[in-house]
């Protein structure tokens, strides 16, 4: 790997292995097969909202039987964190959920610690923030997708600091286009002037929609989730953004919230 490029991301991620891969789906099931190896119990704990699409899928391809916890609009609840780690060979979640509400990291990581689950962290919406932190992640995974913070278009990472995760037959399977590398050297660069752009945007849609039912309005995060009660608050809400060139994305949605309402999607901005 190019030093510069693991350089940044070991600032990025607190972790000293890094392994880039084509996709951040592969990243995410790189994570997944690590876990079984490492820790073989039954479960996979995911979030009941504001998680990604392939934390779902890929479990199952592995044989693990999914457990969704019920959350606070996507951030986890520790009570109901607790209840389920024991038997849990790891929990894979976003930070921030649903790209708008920074999770409780450090406690998370506490509970799962002590009850013996793997921690593996999707921080392809804050990685390059202060958001994506492995001090408290047995792994970081990560896409490099459109409408990411770091937006190559192409590839994604895996990060850990433990050495009984490099197992070599599941680490052989990560790939990268070596002519993206300077390009990728160049986004790693320019995220934190992208998360500066995302700031402003989501303070000043919070503060133009104050006198709506904002979702987590006091927590970190990019995109900004707005539930509505009527008809009239969507239009009112698909108006705003279509006035000010925002895109949008109606809910109930895995990805986002399972509620009635309008995520602005900060993070295609």
């Amino acid at each position: 790997m190019d030093k510069k490029i693991a350089e940044i991301l070991r600032r990025y991620t607190k972790h000293k292995h890094i392994f880039l891969a084509q996709r951040g789906n592969k990243a995410i099931l790189t994570a997944l097969k690590i876990a079984r190896e490492i820790n073989p119990k039954k479960y996979i704990l995911v979030p009941d909202q504001g998680g990604w699409l392939t934390h779902l899928q890929y479990p199952n391809k592995l044989k693990f039987v999914i457990k969704r916890l019920k959350t606070d609009y996507g951030i986890l609840d520790l009570k109901e964190l607790e209840k389920n780690t024991k038997d849990a060979s790891a929990l894979v979640f976003e930070n921030p959920a649903g790209y708008f509400a920074e999770q409780p990291l450090k406690e998370i990581y506490s509970i799962c610690k002590k009850n013996d689950c793997l921690v593996i962290l999707d921080a392809s919406g804050s990685v390059g923030s202060e958001l994506c932190n492995g001090n408290y992640a047995d792994m970081i995974v990560a896409s490099f997708g459109r409408w990411k913070p770091i937006n190559l278009e192409y590839g994604g990472f895996i990060s850990f600091n433990n050495e009984n995760f490099l197992i070599k037959d599941i680490l052989k399977e990560l790939e990268f286009d070596e002519s993206k590398r300077g390009e990728l050297l160049l986004k790693l660069r320019n995220v934190g002037n992208r998360y500066n752009n995302f700031q402003t945007i989501n303070k000043k849609i919070k503060s133009d929609l104050k006198n709506y039912s904002i979702l987590h309005a006091d927590k970190k995060g990019i995109n900004v989730v707005i539930r509505f009660g009527s008809e009239k608050e969507k239009d009112d809400i698909i108006s705003y953004c279509e006035k000010n060139k925002y895109q949008f994305l109606i809910c109930p949605s895995y990805i986002r919230v399972n509620e009635h309402a309008v995520s602005i999607e900060v993070k295609r901005s």
